[in-house]
């Protein structure tokens, strides 16, 4: 039986020692590859099956403050007692240009033109939405 257990135990060793070395298992690699597979299929689902906006759904403090076509060019400045906000609508898509909210996360935030994506400032309360048809 002693003899048995130390065969078990060395096998355990084995394999932490692997683990040890940062190289990866089959089972990882597998794992892997399913989980990038998994994201691919469901990325290209998502583009293929996402329309194109049509409008710009501008809300604060969740009241609709204005709605603009996307097809015409523009820039509008938002001001609230909670801040200021530039958005600018340049071919279709939707950025917000400048804002004097401290984190500045709705500035970074790349352009948006599908149906359902949205821009947020959570400090100004800000939303933009794209909208459809």
């Amino acid at each position: 039986m002693k003899h048995e257990d130390t065969q078990v135990d060395q096998v355990k060793k084995e394999g932490r020692e692997k683990r040890k070395g940062g190289g990866l298992l089959r089972g990882d690699l597998l794992l892997l590859a399913g989980v990038l597979l998994f994201s691919l299929f469901f990325w290209v689902a998502v583009r293929l099956l996402s329309k194109e906006g049509s409008d710009l759904l501008v809300s604060v403090d969740g009241e609709t403050r204005m709605t603009l076509p996307l097809d015409r060019n523009t820039e509008q400045v938002i001001e609230t007692e909670l801040g200021r906000n530039v958005i600018r609508i340049r071919n279709g898509s939707v950025t917000c240009e400048e804002a004097d909210c401290p984190d500045k996360l709705c500035v970074k935030h790349h352009a948006i033109h599908r149906e359902g994506e949205t821009i947020i400032c959570l400090p100004h309360k800000l939303v933009l939405e794209v909208k459809g048809r």
